[in-house]
Order: structure tokens, then C-alpha cells, then sequence
């Protein structure tokens, strides 16, 4: 049989002066010769693995709380603390402790916690005790002088602390406090206040043990209601015997629990409402005290938790049809306190709580709950309270381990319709949330994604929770979260859109684009087989600015992953419409519509969209060609421009393969032989025409390969000379704001145009003889194509750069047109 007598649990304190659970084990004394002494080892229960190795050093303070806590500090900021189960096994380590130091096991602290100066160690060494005035009323002014003048010297804070233990002082004092109340001694009633709150400061487990006993506790906190620096006392013993009430709903057996939940709601009293907020000197002083309630929640949740009839009952009652609403009120009350309570325990301590109430059936529990909250929305009670707790409990359980939540409902669907399962009766409560600003609702989404996101999921050798769930999902539940912006998106514009609605339907879109980004072929077959993004894009028409940019979010969501199914149900259906007429009905308002709008077609000019490329030009162009204050959609024009002749000469496209594998490929060596080779030969030597080329490329015949080559230079030199004539000009007229018009036809195409508010300037899009506009056949003068050259150079730019596919070229380019047309070809080849 284990000894129970040694098995410990070790803590460690955290950054947020929080303990932290390092495991549970059995503890024991004896020399390592690692490290040269005697030392405290404990082993894990569960693997035998070392979980602590600690010297005792002769100088390290060890304190002794609580009859089964040992704590003490290893390094300036690694606090240690071993909980005993019994009360013996602490005293039997405490003794070896105590003789390692030499100290008297009766004490409670074995060192000084701060070291002081040789004088005030001198004059402290030379006297044997602290001597207490005797406790009277004309002498508490003088208690209280004592109790101030010892706080700074922690030799004095320990000698006045055994003072205060040895002679049952406390009691004494709360004695005098009831005589200052019945003769209303304003005076002594502040001396008793400075008194009791010294006696805090002083940090020792055994005075709040007496302290916060069940005969001193009230007395204690009406000390404290006499705070010298208040006009009138505070009245916190009448808050704690007439307005908090301590509820049972289900009844307590356990005398000793019943008694620990009451003091600790009490200190948890003092330490919030009671005592005044500690500065910083003081902050260190109260760790006991805290050390003290993070026990004490510790204990609680264990003894409820080994307490099966009272879990039983508590299930019992929230699951029983018969049990009234009121009552179950406050049995969800009492459960989300509980849950709460658990956030205090260690991970291990977590997990163990979570699977007791998993298998006592929270979440068929909870489902009913749910259930009962529908029907108080039928009969329209406030149910805010029952809402708001059922809401953090499910929180708990998701953040706690969303895989449970997951397979339960999964099961249930074989049992129950659509309408009772347990998410969508959360999907339908964060829908009807009532509150103006959605604050349940905001909640209920997050823990929504988090059940939705594949990240959590698990995946085992014989199933996949994520394919699994997300089917399921998307069948049973996808439609109950999608019925609020389907039904309010019946026609061209929002049904609704009062500012509730509109945050209501924001949130629906946030979920749904986190889904297009994190699901696959489930959220595409929804969308493209429910006409979600039409329907989704009508939004863009909402008064409400946020609403609208989460709709333009959602496309562009699906735009970024490049997926020709979502492209062709994109023109298929025309879905750029509802966009360009938000741009356009924009006009020249430069704001986050007008940048979201102008960086998606960005998005499709950078990533080369070609289908999506060709759609926008040949249905919109006419109301977007107008747009010349950034690049963007002249960019896309010349994109389409450049895929059309592409397709209407193939040759030309493999030339420009051939060309550019000929030109990079090359060994760099190689290339340096023919030029130096070029720069040898004599333009008298050369008929016109002539190319040198190769040795390998002898055989070919030279007019076949120079005749496309000449073409296609010909025509890249034209295409680029029209490119920056058009940046040039552009770039000099300035931002342009005209003013958009958009003629939509009953059709299903669309007749966009579009009028300028300004003159259209030389060179501009609309204008005769520019390079895009129809009448023009692109050709352009040579002194055009200088000026506009030098002129780019010069240091004129746009709001947006785009540069040209063939940029790298363009020096290269330069340079040969200087040059002979046979030594161009040379180099060509």
C-alpha cells in the first residue's frame, strides 16, 4: 500500500503570481552527492520520473502554512511550495528541514526573508522577544505605533508575529473592537483598522488561520469598515449577512466543504472589496493571502469533484422536464460558477474535471438548457442570466477540448433532426441574440470557428475528424447559419438594414470567409450550388459602410485562390457587376471602398488572371477606361491586349520562348565569345541581312529565322513606345475624378458607360489618336517615343508602378537602336 503520508504536490509560482501544478508524487529526504548535501526529492506517482531535486541550504527561508504547505523561494524570482495530503507527512519534512538548519521545528518560518543592516541585526540578536502592551483601550494608540514601526525590519515582522500567535493577541483585540462599537469610540475603532491591517501586511499563514476562523472572520472585516481616511464607515458585514445569500441548490453533506466555500467567498471579500489596493511595497506582502484562496478553490473543486451524488443530483435536476424554471436557473447559475472555479487548476487538474463532468453528460445537459432558452424566446421572458451563463459554459467546454464537442453532436444526428441539435441551436441563439451591440453573439461566433477550424481537428490511422465533421456540417448545419442573409437578400438591395441586422449578417460573413479560406471543396460546392456569392455581393448595396466591405472581403477571399471553378461561376453569373456599381456610385470619394475595389483588379492584373482578365475588359471597360488616377485598369487592358495577340499569332508567343530561352540560358562565357566575336567583324565584311550565329545553328537558314525574329522586335518596340506615351501622359495630368454613370440592362449583360466630368486630355484614354482608343492603329512617331522614353526617366511616376512583362529588356532595347539592323540581329541571335 502507497504511503499516503508523503505523497505531495508541487507548485511553482508563475509571472502572474499564479501557481502552477507540476505534477503530483511522493517526497523524501536524503544526501545527493550531486549536489554536495542533504536535499528534498520527489518522484511522480505515475512514471517514477524526478519532479523536484532541491537542496536545503542553510540560509533559505522556508515557511510552513496551512499545517500541510511547505514554500520557499530557490532563486529571486522561482518560488517552490510542496502540498501535503496528510498533515503528518508535512511535519515529518518539515523537521528535516528544520535540523539541516539548525532550527526549532516549532517554528514556522526558519530564516529571514530580507537581510539588514549589522546594526538593526545587533540590536534585534541582543533581545530575546518582542514584549506586546498590554491589550487595553487606552492603549491601542500605542499597539498601533508598534504594529507601523515593525513592517519595515522583517526580524521585528517575525517577532511580532510570534508575539501576536503565542499570546492569543488577536482575540483579545477583537474583544476591544465590540467594546469601541457599544461606546462608539470613533478613535480606538481607527487604531483597531491601522492594527488589523498591519497584521495582513505581516504575511503569516497561522494569524489568517485565526483570523479567518468562523468566531473571528466578522469581526475582523468590521475592523476593517473603519478606514480612518473615510468620513463614514463602509458596511461590509451587512452586504455579507443580508444581501449575499448563500444558495444550496443542490444540498451539502459535507460539513467541512459547506464551511471552506463560505470562507473562502469571504477572504475573496477581503482581498477584492475590503482591503484597500495594496502599492507596490505592499503588493509582495499579501502573496499568502493569495496563496491562501487558490488553495482553499483548489480544495473545493476536488471534494465536489470526488462527490458523486452531488454531481448525479445536479445533472439530474438541469436534464428533469419537471424541474421549474427558476430552479433551473440557479442549477446553471451554480454550474457556470463551477466551471469558472476549475480556470484555477493545472492543466492535468483541468482535463481530470472536464472528463468527471463529460461523462456525468454536460452537453446533453446543456442542449436542454438550450431548448428551454428557445422556448423563453417564444414566450418573450428575459432569460438574459440563463443565456449568458449557458453561453460560458459551452465556452469552457470548446476551449477545453472542441474534438468532445464535436463528436457529440455528430452522434446526435442520428437520433434527432436538424432543428434540436446542439449547434445549431447555438447558431440559432447567437441569430436571435437580443442585445444591441451582439455581445453573445460575437462570442458564439468565435466558438463557432473554433469547432469549424480543420487546424484542431484530429487525424487518426482509421478516420478523419475533419472530413468527418465538416460533411456533416455543411449538410445538417450550413443552411441554418446561411438563413439570415439568404432571407434578407432577396432582391437588389438588403431587405433589412437597420444597424443590428447589418453587424448580425457581418458576423455571418466573417465565419463564411473563413471558411473559404480554410475549407476546401465543402464551401465551394455550397457556394457555386446555392448562388451564395450573388447573394452575398447584394450586401454591397447596404447602407452601412462595414457591411458592405465584408461582402467585397468575401469575393476577394475567393478571387485570391485562383480556383477556375470559382472563376467561371464568377462570369458565368456576372458577379463583377455589383462591384464596378460600387465603384462607380463611390465616384470620387477616395476612401477604403475605393481602395478594397481598386486592389482586387490589382490583384487579378498581378497574378495574371487571364479569364478573369478577359471577362472585366470585355464587359466593363467602357465605365472603368475613364479611371486613370492609378494604373490598374489600363493595366488589365493591356494584359488582354497582350493575351489576344497571343492567341491570334501563336507564332509570335513561341518566339518570344525562343528568344528569351536563347537569351538566359546561355553560358555566360559563351555570350562573351560572340560578342567579342561581333565586335571583331567588319560591317564591310557583312552582306545586309547576314547573321552570325552559332557554329551548331550552321545549318539553319538565315532569312527563315531573321524574318519572324525582325517582325516581332518591330512590333515589341511599337507596343512599348504606346506603353509609356500613355504612362507619360497619364502621369502628367494628375489625379483625374470624374464622375461615374452606370446603365444597368434588364439582360443578363450588362451595358456599362460612362461619362467624364472633364475634358478628356491628349493621350487620354477617350481621347482621338491615343494609343487605346479605337481609331488609333498604334502607330507612333519615333521622336514620341524618345520624348516619352526620356521623359519616364526623368523621374515621373504614378500613384501605382506597373511595370511591363519585358522590363529587363528595355535597356538591352535602348542601346540597339543605335545600332546597324545587322548587328542588332547578331545580337538577337
Amino acid at each position: 500500500m502507497t504511503d499516503t503520508r508523503r505523497r505531495v504536490k508541487v507548485y511553482t509560482l508563475n509571472e502572474d503570481r499564479q501557481w502552477d501544478d507540476r505534477g503530483t508524487g511522493h517526497v523524501t529526504s536524503g544526501y545527493v552527492e550531486r549536489l554536495k548535501g542533504m536535499s528534498l526529492l520527489v518522484r511522480a506517482e505515475s512514471d517514477g520520473s524526478l519532479l523536484l531535486e532541491s537542496k536545503i541550504n542553510p540560509n533559505t527561508a522556508y515557511q510552513k502554512q496551512q499545517d500541510t504547505l511547505i514554500v520557499w523561494s530557490e532563486a529571486e524570482n522561482y518560488d517552490l511550495a510542496l502540498s501535503f495530503q496528510e498533515k503528518a507527512g508535512c511535519d515529518e519534512i518539515w523537521e528535516k528541514i528544520c535540523q539541516v538548519q539548525g532550527k526549532d521545528p516549532s517554528v514556522d518560518i526558519t530564516q529571514d526573508l530580507v537581510d539588514e543592516s549589522e546594526e538593526e541585526r545587533f540590536d534585534d540578536m541582543s533581545s530575546p522577544g518582542l514584549e506586546l502592551p498590554s491589550c487595553e483601550l487606552s492603549r491601542l494608540e500605542e499597539i498601533a505605533e508598534l504594529v507601523a514601526s515593525s513592517l519595515p525590519s522583517p526580524l521585528r515582522r517575525e517577532k511580532l508575529a510570534l508575539a501576536l500567535e503565542n499570546e492569543g493577541y488577536i482575540k483579545k483585540l477583537l474583544e476591544l473592537f465590540h467594546v469601541c462599537e457599544d461606546l462608539e469610540n470613533i478613535e480606538g475603532l481607527h487604531h483597531l483598522y491601522e492594527i488589523i491591517k498591519g497584521i495582513f501586511l505581516l504575511n503569516r499563514t497561522a494569524l489568517f488561520e485565526v483570523m479567518f476562523s468562523e468566531e473571528c472572520i466578522m469581526d475582523v472585516i468590521g475592523c476593517l469598515e473603519y478606514d480612518p481616511s473615510l468620513s463614514q464607515p463602509r458596511k461590509h458585514r451587512e452586504f455579507l449577512t443580508k444581501t449575499a445569500k448563500f444558495k444550496e441548490v443542490i444540498p451539502i453533506s459535507d460539513p467541512e466543504l459547506k464551511q471552506k466555500i463560505h470562507q473562502t467567498y469571504r477572504v475573496q471579500y477581503i482581498q477584492d472589496m475590503v482591503l484597500p489596493t495594496p502599492s507596490v511595497f505592499e503588493e509582495n506582502m499579501l502573496s499568502t493571502l493569495h496563496s491562501f484562496i487558490f488553495f482553499n478553490k483548489v480544495e473545493i473543486v476536488g471534494m465536489l469533484q470526488e462527490d458523486e451524488k452531488f454531481l448525479t443530483d445536479l445533472f439530474a435536476q438541469l436534464t428533469d422536464e419537471a424541474t421549474d424554471e427558476e430552479k433551473r436557473q440557479e442549477l446553471v447559475n451554480f454550474l457556470k460558477e463551477f466551471c469558472a472555479f476549475s480556470q484555477t487548476l493545472q492543466p492535468q487538474n483541468r482535463d481530470a474535471f472536464f472528463k468527471t463532468l463529460s461523462s456525468m453528460g454536460i452537453l446533453p445537459a446543456l442542449e436542454v438548457i438550450l431548448k428551454k432558452k428557445s422556448t423563453f424566446y417564444l414566450q418573450g421572458m428575459d432569460d438574459a442570466q440563463v443565456r449568458s451563463a449557458a453561453t460560458d459554459i459551452f465556452s469552457y467546454l470548446v476551449e477545453y477540448n472542441p474534438s468532445m464537442v464535436r463528436e457529440f453532436v455528430m452522434q446526435e444526428a442520428q437520433q434527432n433532426d436538424d432543428d434540436i441539435l446542439l449547434i445549431n441551436l447555438i447558431i440559432e441563439h447567437m441569430i436571435c441574440d437580443t442585445d444591441p451591440e451582439l455581445g453573445g453573439a460575437v462570442q458564439l461566433m468565435g466558438l463557432l470557428r473554433t469547432l469549424v477550424d480543420p487546424e484542431n481537428m484530429l487525424a487518426t490511422a482509421n478516420k478523419t475528424e475533419k472530413t468527418e465533421f465538416l460533411g456533416f456540417f455543411y449538410k445538417h448545419c450550413m443552411h441554418v447559419l446561411t438563413a439570415p442573409l439568404l432571407a434578407n437578400t432577396t432582391e437588389e438591395k438588403p431587405s433589412k438594414d437597420d444597424f443590428q441586422t447589418a453587424q448580425l449578417l457581418a458576423l455571418v460573413l466573417e465565419l463564411l470567409t473563413f471558411c473559404v479560406e480554410h475549407h476546401t471543396y465543402h464551401i465551394k460546392n455550397y457556394i457555386i450550388n446555392k448562388d451564395i456569392l450573388r447573394r452575398v455581393l447584394v450586401l454591397m448595396a447596404s447602407k452601412h459602410a462595414f457591411l458592405a466591405l465584408c461582402a467585397l472581403r468575401f469575393k476577394r477571399k475567393i478571387i485570391g485562390l485562383k480556383d477556375e471553378f470559382y472563376n467561371r461561376y464568377i462570369m458565368k453569373s456576372f458577379l463583377f457587376e455589383p462591384v464596378v456599381k460600387a465603384f462607380l456610385n463611390n465616384g470620387s470619394r477616395y476612401n477604403l471602398m475605393n481602395s478594397a475595389i481598386i486592389e482586387m483588379f490589382e490583384f487579378i492584373r498581378v497574378e495574371d488572371i487571364k479569364s478573369l482578365t478577359a471577362h472585366v475588359i470585355e464587359n466593363y471597360w467602357k465605365a472603368l477606361e475613364d479611371v486613370d488616377y492609378v494604373q490598374t485598369f489600363k493595366g488589365l487592358k493591356l494584359r488582354f491586349e497582350q493575351q489576344r495577340e497571343r492567341q491570334d499569332n501563336p507564332k509570335l508567343d513561341s518566339m518570344r520562348s525562343i528568344l528569351r530561352n536563347h537569351r538566359y540560358r546561355r553560358d555566360a562565357r559563351t555570350l562573351e565569345d560572340e560578342e567579342e566575336m561581333w565586335f571583331n567583324t567588319d560591317d564591310e565584311d557583312m552582306e545586309d541581312g547576314e547573321a552570325v550565329v552559332p557554329p551548331s545553328d550552321k545549318t539553319k537558314n538565315d532569312e527563315d529565322i531573321m524574318e519572324p525574329i525582325s517582325k516581332f522586335m518591330e512590333r515589341k518596340k511599337l507596343k512599348e513606345s504606346e506603353e509609356k506615351e500613355v504612362l507619360l501622359k497619364t502621369n502628367l495630368s494628375g489625379r483625374q475624378s470624374p464622375s461615374f454613370k452606370l446603365s444597368l440592362s434588364s439582360g443578363t449583360k450588362t451595358n456599362l458607360t460612362s461619362q467624364s466630368s472633364t475634358t478628356n486630355l491628349p493621350g487620354s484614354p477617350g481621347s482621338p489618336g491615343s494609343p487605346g482608343s479605337p481609331g488609333s492603329p498604334g502607330s507612333v512617331s519615333k521622336s514620341t517615343s524618345q520624348t516619352a522614353a526620356i521623359t519616364t526617366k526623368g523621374g515621373l511616376v504614378g500613384l501605382v508602378d506597373y511595370p511591363d512583362d519585358d522590363e529587363e529588356d528595355d535597356e538591352d532595347e535602348d542601346k540597339e537602336e543605335t545600332l546597324p539592323l545587322s548587328k542588332k540581329a547578331k545580337l538577337e541571335s
